[in-house]
This record gives C-alpha cells, structure tokens and sequence, in this order.
C-alpha cells in the first residue's frame, strides 16, 4: 500500500502551493473589502487570479477526461485540500468552484454535442456562470422524489412552472444558464418521474426574486443561492439533459463527485483552522503561562489532528474506490465521509474559534466564515440524516434474508 503521490500531483501540488503563497493568501484582505463592496458580483480581483492561475496551468483541475485536465479523483484531492484553505478564492481562481464543476460534469457526461458546445465550452473557458435549481421551499427536498416544479412537453418546447430556492450560483451576474430538476411525469415509479433542463437566463418567465443568505453570509463569491420563480417558462425541447425520467440518476451522478469535492476542501479548511489555533494559543498569555500550555486547549490540537488524518485517509479511499470500481461502488465511501467530514471539521473550527475569543467570531480571521461552510455542508447534497439512513440500510442488507 503506497501513501506517496505520484509525480505528476507533487508537481501541481508545488504549483498550487506557490500560487496560494504568491496570490491567494495576500489578497485575501483586499477581497474581502472588494465582496463588501460588490454584493451579488465578483470582487474585480478575482479576474487577475483567475488569469494568473490560468497561466500557471492550473485551470479546470477537477475534471477528468478530455474536458479537463485529466488528473483521477485521487490526483485531485490533494489539491482540492490546498484550496480548501482559502475557500472563497483558490476554488473560484482556479475554475474549480462549485456549483459550475458539478454542472461541467453533468454536462460533459450527459449533454449533448450542441449543449456541450453551447454551455460547457464556455464554462470550461471561465467566461461565464451556472446555477443549479433542485431545491424546493415548499416541499421536503431531502427526498428528491418529493421536488414539484413541473415540466411538460408542448410541441417542440418544454413548459416549466415552479418555485425554487437555495439555487446556487444564481445570484451571480455572469450566471447565463440555469440547469433546473423538476417532473415530466406523475405516475410511473418515483425516480423516474424528474427530468433535468437547460434554462437561459433571460428566458421569459424565470424571476430570480432574491438572494437567500447562509448564516448571514451571502456566499457571493461562489454565485450565491436565490430564489426562483419559474412561471410557463418556455425552452426547446432540446434544452432537456439527457432523458425524460432521468434527472434523480443524473443528479446522482452530478452529486458524487460534489460531495468528495467539499470534503477534499474540508480538510484543507481544518487544516488551516488547526494552523491558526496553533499560532494564537502561542501568541497569548493567560493566567501567568501561554494558552498554548492549558490542558484543554492541547487536547482541542491533539483531537484535531487525530481527526483530520482519519478523515483524509478516508476521503483519498474514496477517490481511489471512484477512480478503480466507480461511483456506485464508492456509495458507501461517500456516503461515509459526507456525514463525518463536515461535522468533524465544523468541531475543529469551533475550537479555533474558541482559541480565539471574540477575535474568532470577527471579520479580522476567516474562521467564523469558514465555520458556516462546514455547518452549511451537513444539509448541502443531502443532510446527514438523509446518508445515515442510506448506509445503515445498506448495512443492514448485507444481513437481510434473501428469499
């Protein structure tokens, strides 16, 4: 069992890490004070960053195959750790943010010859944006099956009504395409009664009516999340992904790779959080002796790293399960770090934040930020409670009688 990386991720690895000590961490103050001042828009640095990291041949590193740059999920999750560290701009620097990899993947996999050429080409160029709109504020949408928003054949066109909300990347002004889930059919077994379709954005009848805030964080740099109305929006029937009745299987598919994704940057997350919760215990001093010296907070440190090497070793099984047997035979990996890695690193942050005292909660350390992400990732891609269920029954199968 080898635990190195291979030579070609050592030399992105190099790569990535100069890039973040050379653009990333420095700018990190001037895009804060750019996001404040541009609300939904992207803070006018980040097209340096994306120009340089582009010039440094880190561009479109999570995607496989021809599209991207043909690293596995193995060789990319050591990067996606590093960007992880500083959330709000590597990923987005790189053309690596979501929600537009998850729909570059969709697309990649399911599109068709003129959706590729129309929509990802672009998107792989970083010219524009994307949104995905699943998530309904009237119905349970931890089961998808549960989603509403209807979607019927006239002619040569499809009929969309509904009502979205949480749909990310929408309140981006470079967003140009919107990939909505909704039903085709009533009857017929629940999974195969969704299907997905492509929605311009300025097609009549799509009202973004607001951006809905995280924890009072609006998540601007990523695109935001918005909610939609859809009233008889009209597309071409081509506009349609894939099949009628496959849009639960392709949101499956499109939801893997996401979730390895957010847990790959996870870890880069509580690394910097146990970095930072280093550096300040060191530097204070309270009741006569270093913080760094109280019990509590040496074994806050030593937790932290048990748990953030239990959950990397986990994660690259994953990737190398999706890379060797695929998706669905990495079900259970996946499903296993979607629940431990954000409530594990949502810990981890809460400890820094504590080493911090009220420095922690403030705008002048990223880590009451990256606590909301990490708290937000236990119901984004499904909640917790939701993979639970599906892994224990999983388990439960293996001792199930099979007559």
């Amino acid at each position: 069992m080898d635990f190195a990386f291979d030579a070609t991720t050592e030399e992105l690895r190099g790569r990535l890490l100069a890039f973040m000590d050379e653009c990333v961490y420095p700018a990190e103050e001037a895009f804060e004070r750019q996001a404040a001042e541009s609300g939904w828009g992207m803070p006018p640095m980040m097209e340096d960053l994306k120009q340089e990291a582009r010039k440094r041949g880190l561009w479109n590193l999570f995607l496989p195959g021809e599209h991207g740059a043909g690293l596995t999920n193995l060789q990319y999750a050591p990067l996606a750790e590093i960007m992880g560290r500083s959330p709000r701009i590597a990923p987005t620097a790189t053309n690596c943010a979501a929600p537009d990899t998850g729909n570059m993947e969709l697309l990649s996999m399911f599109g068709s010859e003129w959706q590729r050429k129309t929509w990802l080409e672009p998107l792989l160029d970083g010219e524009i944006r994307s949104a995905f709109a699943m998530t309904e504020p009237d119905v349970a949408s931890s089961d998808a099956t549960n989603i509403s928003t209807s979607i019927v054949r006239d002619g040569d066109e499809y009929v969309i009504n509904g009502r979205k909300w949480f749909a990310s990347g929408a309140m981006n002004p470079r967003c140009a395409i919107f990939i909505v889930m909704g039903k085709t059919a009533q009857d017929g077994p629940s999974h195969r009664q969704q299907s997905m379709v492509l929605v311009p954005r300025d097609t009549p009848g799509l009202t973004v009516r607001r951006g809905m805030h995280v924890f009072g964080y609006s998540d601007s740099d990523h695109g935001g999340h918005a909610e939609l109305l859809l009233e008889d929006v009209r597309v071409p029937a081509e506009n349609l992904i894939g099949e009628e009745g496959g849009g639960f299987g392709i949101a499956q598919a499109r939801l893997g790779p996401g979730r390895i994704h957010h847990c790959m940057r996870l870890i880069g997350m509580a690394e910097r959080a146990i970095e930072l919760m280093c550096r300040r215990a060191l530097s204070r001093t309270t009741f006569g002796k270093p913080v760094a010296q109280q019990g509590v907070v040496q074994d806050w440190i030593a937790e932290s790293r048990v748990r953030v090497e239990q959950l990397r070793l986990l994660v690259l099984k994953t990737a190398w399960l999706m890379d060797t047997v695929g998706n669905r035979g990495a079900h259970t990996e996946i499903q296993a770090i979607k629940i431990a890695t954000p409530k594990a690193v949502e810990w981890i942050l809460d400890k820094a934040i504590q080493v911090h005292g009220a420095g922690g909660v403030s705008q002048d350390f990223p880590l009451a930020g990256l606590w909301a992400a990490a708290r937000t990732l236990r119901l984004a891609d499904g909640p917790d409670e939701v993979h639970k269920r599906s892994l224990a029954y999983r388990e439960l199968k293996k001792h199930m009688p099979t007559d």
